[in-house]
């Protein structure tokens, strides 16, 4: 969140300069950087507050910093703004790229992203590498100004020059997806791997994406491994899912469903559908863990209620056979429809059964066929040979021994070609990006999701 959370290292480091950046004969500086480090902030404010009130810029900055966060005094947004902006309207470069965040963000002032831009543009041309990045992103989302990923991509590379990690990772998903660029995966590699060698987490994980698909590098799942590792061990969420499917599957690690299943449950803790739906085929099966169908159905269920198909599916099909819990056909029922709502084939095909056997629902053959017909036309196997059988039987339809033939021969082709049957979900071949724009007041998480 863009909220009210504290500074991160980075923060606290570029107040720590700042503040050194006064005259070492200032010691009232000194002494504000020495108490901050000590995090006695009500010191640093004590000190800072004579300073700013005398014109002093950096002091201002320091100031408007210490409110925005809430040290050494109440936190408050309007306040951190006003000291903002004296020390902006000054000239300086943090200060200008602070309140040009407070402006996106709709911090202490109504939310206003061309005057955001406005501030941005202003530390930018100071080579401020902050604002240089977030002025990418601004022109790459189009918020506050016309979208330009062309002028996008010049940003983040000036800033990406100067080494700022989150520019690498912006500029690299640019050139992953050939966005105001020719598409390079060499490119997006090079620099993914240069933020990463910074600890950038999302940088970790694309690098490790991209040497499993082989994209940009010769792939190399051992190396992979490695580096959703690296991820993973910074609580990142989508980095243990991965590392848990490479467990599970023996792809670039030993083959371990106990370490699997820790990861599924790591991630799984941390609100990850996919995980939390492997971690409970897991249980069902007895994989790595007790087989425990009730924390099956526990795990299902969190995926289910973020409103995961798969997950959802799986809960109609345990009510459905009585698995963990007491056989219920309406629940069942309910479960199928959500997820049949999204598309999901299984769930489509769960509930042509259901109306064709009258469980949970009035008996209902051509509503039957009806969500026959949308599985089996998905290539669901299960749904071709019921709606065969359909045809065959004259139920829901006018006898049709022809289109019953064919839909059963649909049905063993689909089964011929099919893969080995697996009961988890696989890694996704995207990378993730593009890192939010940064601020020196506040920790903002990297997005999770993919493509803008």
């Amino acid at each position: 969140m863009r909220g009210r959370r504290q500074l991160g290292l980075v923060a606290a480091m570029a107040l720590a300069a700042s503040l050194m950046a006064a005259p070492a004969a200032a010691d009232p500086h000194e002494d504000a950087r020495a108490a901050y480090y000590r995090r006695d902030y009500a010191t640093v404010m004590q000190l800072l507050r004579p300073l700013a009130a005398q014109g002093d810029a950096q002091a201002q900055f320091g100031l408007g910093f210490l409110y925005a966060n809430g040290q050494g005094t109440r936190q408050d947004d309007t306040q951190a703004v006003r000291w903002f902006r004296r020390a902006a309207d000054q000239g300086n470069a943090d200060a200008q790229a602070d309140l040009a965040f407070m402006h996106a963000a709709g911090r202490g002032v109504p939310k206003n992203e061309a005057e955001a831009v406005r501030w941005y543009r202003k530390a930018a041309d100071q080579n401020h590498a902050g604002a240089q990045n977030n002025l990418g992103y601004m022109y790459a989302q189009g918020w506050g100004v016309r979208r330009n990923d062309a002028t996008a991509v010049g940003w983040y590379r000036k800033a990406a020059d100067q080494g700022h990690a989150d520019a690498q990772v912006n500029l690299g998903f640019m050139y992953d997806n050939g966005w105001g660029v020719k598409r390079s995966y060499t490119e997006a590699f090079a620099l993914y791997r240069r933020a990463a060698a910074q600890g950038h987490v999302i940088a970790q994980y694309n690098v490790a994406s991209l040497y499993l698909a082989g994209q940009g590098v010769r792939r190399d799942d051992a190396e992979a491994a490695k580096w959703y590792l690296e991820a993973a061990y910074q609580d990142y969420a989508p980095a243990q899912f991965n590392l848990g499917y490479m467990y599970a599957h023996g792809r670039g690690v030993p083959q371990d469903d106990e370490k699997a299943a820790e990861w599924y449950r790591e991630a799984a803790d941390r609100g990850d559908v996919r995980a939390q739906v492997n971690l409970a085929a897991m249980y069902a099966d007895g994989q790595g863990v007790e087989p425990d169908l009730a924390e099956a159905m526990k795990w299902y269920r969190q995926a289910a209620d973020q409103g995961y198909a798969e997950a959802q599916y799986r809960v109609g099909v345990m009510f459905d056979d009585g698995q963990g819990v007491a056989p219920d056909d309406a629940e069942a029922e309910r479960w199928y429809r959500k997820a049949a709502a999204q598309g999901h084939a299984g769930a489509q095909c769960g509930l042509g059964s259901l109306y064709a056997m009258g469980h949970g629902v009035r008996q209902d053959d051509a509503a039957a066929v009806r969500w026959y017909r949308l599985a089996a036309e998905q290539g669901h196997a299960g749904a071709q040979a019921s709606l065969g059988f359909m045809y065959e039987a004259g139920r829901g339809v006018m006898p049709d021994k022809e289109e019953a033939r064919r839909w059963y021969e649909r049905a063993e082709a689909t089964l011929l070609a099919a893969a080995p049957d697996q009961d988890d979900v696989g890694i996704p071949s995207e990378r993730v990006g593009p890192a939010a724009p940064d601020s020196q007041i506040a920790e903002i998480p990297r997005p999770a999701g993919g493509p803008r």
